[in-house]
């Protein structure tokens, strides 16, 4: 254990000291359809900036948002930026790409970024993409060696994007350590659909399902489901830390968030650098773009052995040992 933990802190500080501090300033601005403190997609984006802005000052970074955004109303909001001097416009949804190829289009000295994609964009335009299989896949190593049914639901949103990555990269988790589990795999077809992430959660634990998972701002939801089999052994792995501090914790075995801080980092250096766009920026366990917590108040269910192996595959993905074939689930 001591040294795994001592790997994956050799590791941060070789990501954390691949960036300089910016030469000049640089101002940075967020669009997100959603809030700042909605606990998953849009507050991931906001903390990682913030946590820049922190490490730089404000001397070095001004850094301001616009929240409750839908694409139709985004473009306003982009060109005032603009208008004010903002260096790094950061779209934060894919739903943002057919506006952001528009005001790039227009603005050719203004770096935009949008993701989810694994798109390259114009030359002023950054996209980034979370290799959430990876995190997928240690939740899934949990899942399967948990299970007491062999029966596992996972709720998704979509199947496509980052999200499609994790849902297969946790598939593959779980036959990994355990070919005879069975993954529930059902669609709310939403982001934000809470009580139809909720009902399907319902549903796959009716069907025998102990161990969930999901991904998204919809994933509340089934939480939230889960938590009212409070005196079950009914168990779920999240893809955001925040979940390890709501009410519903005590039902989260453990839990991966994107570290957004090393897209901002590589955003700036890429710009002061010259480069104003035309790349996809991956985030990754290597480049300190995931985090992963364990809850330690979960008891008997988070066995030393079931840890051990998850630390295992966590340790053998940052240091490229271990690669999931995401795209040989059908």
């Amino acid at each position: 254990m001591k040294r795994f933990l001592c790997v994956l802190i050799a590791l941060c500080l070789i990501a954390g000291a691949a960036f300089a501090a910016p030469k000049t300033k640089v101002k940075i601005a967020l669009i997100v359809e959603s809030t700042v403190d909605d606990k998953g997609w849009c507050q991931s984006m906001h903390d990682a900036i913030t946590a820049v802005q922190k490490k730089y000052g404000t001397a070095l970074v001004e850094y301001s948002y616009s929240e409750k955004m839908k694409p139709v109303d985004a473009g306003s909001a982009a060109r005032q930026y603009v208008a004010k001097g903002f260096d790094i416009i950061i779209c934060h949804g894919a739903q943002y790409k057919n506006l952001v190829l528009e005001m790039a289009d227009d603005f050719p000295k203004t770096t935009f970024a949008f993701g989810t994609s694994g798109e390259i964009g114009p030359k002023n335009v950054f996209t980034y993409m979370p290799e959430s299989e990876e995190t997928g896949y240690i939740n899934g190593i949990i899942a399967g060696l948990v299970t007491r049914t062999n029966k596992i639901g996972l709720v998704g949103l979509v199947d496509g994007g980052d999200a499609a990555r994790y849902n297969r990269g946790f598939i593959l988790g779980v036959k990994a350590v355990n070919p005879n589990a069975v993954v529930q795999v059902a669609y709310t077809g939403s982001f934000g659909d809470f009580v139809k992430a909720a009902e399907l959660a319902h549903t796959q634990i009716k069907a025998g399902a102990d161990v969930l998972t999901g991904s998204a701002q919809q994933a509340l939801g089934a939480l939230r489901a889960v938590a009212e089999y409070k005196d079950k052994p009914i168990w779920w792995l999240g893809q955001d830390t925040e979940q390890l501090k709501v009410p519903e914790s005590y039902k989260v075995i453990a839990a991966a968030s994107y570290a957004y801080a090393a897209v901002v980092e590589q955003l700036i250096d890429k710009r002061q650098s010259g480069v104003l766009g035309g790349e996809v920026i991956p985030l990754n366990f290597a480049n300190g773009g995931f985090i992963y917590k364990f809850n330690d108040n979960v008891g008997p269910v988070l066995t030393a052995d079931i840890r051990k192996q998850a630390e295992k595959a966590l340790a053998d993905i940052t240091a490229s040992k271990l690669t999931i074939a995401w795209q040989s689930v059908k």
